[in-house]
């Protein structure tokens, strides 16, 4: 079993991409992208990052809208491909974020962000009329999410948030932010924002015409995934756990906190601060494997569990009910039904525009 990372996103996502579909392309995208028209009722499920991908590249081509519909203003596919080359011969990062907000603020008419120096954090705040609260939350959700990515791929490396705060009330998928944004959330605020180290601003962009073609042609999935959070001790103790993926003995806690030098009780301390456990990150990459192994693989479902250290595969069949709100073979069944079309593969011109 391949024991590289495997991404997978919160069903939520999926549910507010195709919110402003109609029925007749609700059901085009979801068949494109090989996601079970089922498992929008289930919003404790999850779809691989490939499959989310697909399905973002295929709502830009029902609405010819590469921002979901969310916006008065069409962003026209082909419009992010055009901000990437704006951005790239700007020298610096903080030459290449103004840009970019710039960039958006021509395409959108009820979003935009703007950046201002704070002392010694550097701040993206964004100002929205998008109504209702849902729609709003979720154009925020992906505003951030571009500006973000691209600025991290323009230098080369992630931008740590501070801190990231929504106007919004907390959602029930809160837990996705602390992977999309930062460790620090809040939630009720006075604005939308997020916050960095200003000395960040100063850094070079290091991109070029070549990498920029290879980052559209792996968008969106190059901007919403390569350049997660990978400090950390909850990122630690992943890298260590994936090598246990397709192994059907998983280390304990103390084993993995005495590789790692640290007491049990302060590795426990430690990943309670950044919001999880050493239990919630085994079930992460159990249950993401678990997806990609139901819809990439012939492997019985029983050979599944073994390599997923579940010592009986009806303990694998409750856990993946738990994880998904459907039974394994079920949803194999519904991702091969849908799964059939041909996927695209970039956002640049010529495949989402």
């Amino acid at each position: 079993m391949n024991t590289a990372e495997k991404d997978t996103v919160s069903m939520h996502f999926v549910e507010a991409a195709v919110a402003r579909l109609s029925g007749e392309a609700r059901a085009r995208v979801l068949a494109t992208a090989g996601i079970p028209a089922e498992l929008l009722g289930a919003p404790q499920a999850r779809v691989t990052a490939d499959a989310f991908s697909a399905l973002w590249l295929a709502v830009s081509r029902e609405l010819d809208d590469e921002f979901f519909g969310l916006d008065r203003r069409r962003m026209k596919c082909g419009s992010f491909a055009l901000l990437c080359h704006a951005a790239l011969h700007t020298g610096t990062v903080a030459h290449a974020l103004k840009r970019i907000l710039r960039g958006f603020a021509v395409f959108l008419d009820d979003v935009h962000g703007e950046l201002r120096v704070e002392g010694r954090e550097a701040v993206v705040e964004l100002v929205s009329s998008i109504e209702p609260l849902e729609a709003r939350r979720f154009a925020d959700e992906t505003l951030l999410i571009l500006v973000h990515g691209l600025t991290c791929w323009l230098a080369g490396r992630r931008i740590p948030l501070t801190l990231a705060e929504f106007s919004e009330p907390r959602p029930p998928h809160a837990q996705e932010y602390a992977v999309m944004y930062s460790q620090r959330l809040r939630f009720d605020a006075a604005r939308t924002a997020v916050r960095f180290d200003a000395a960040q601003l100063a850094a070079p962009v290091i991109q070029d015409e070549a990498s920029l073609a290879t980052f559209l042609r792996t968008a969106p999935r190059s901007v919403f995934l390569k350049y997660k959070n990978e400090a950390g001790w909850a990122a630690r103790l992943r890298r260590r756990l994936r090598g246990s993926i397709g192994k059907p003995e998983w280390p304990v806690l103390e084993d993995v906190a005495r590789e790692l030098h640290v007491a049990p009780t302060t590795l426990r301390r430690r990943l309670e601060a950044e919001g999880t456990s050493y239990q919630a990150i085994k079930d992460e990459l159990r249950r993401d494997a678990a997806v990609h192994q139901l819809c990439g693989t012939r492997l019985s479902i029983a050979e599944i569990a073994s390599a997923l250290g579940f010592q009986e595969t009806s303990a694998f069949h409750r856990a993946f009910k738990r994880w998904s709100g459907v039974q394994p073979g079920e949803y194999r069944r519904r991702a091969g039904r849908e799964g059939d079309e041909a996927r695209p593969s970039s956002l640049g011109p010529g495949a989402a525009g």
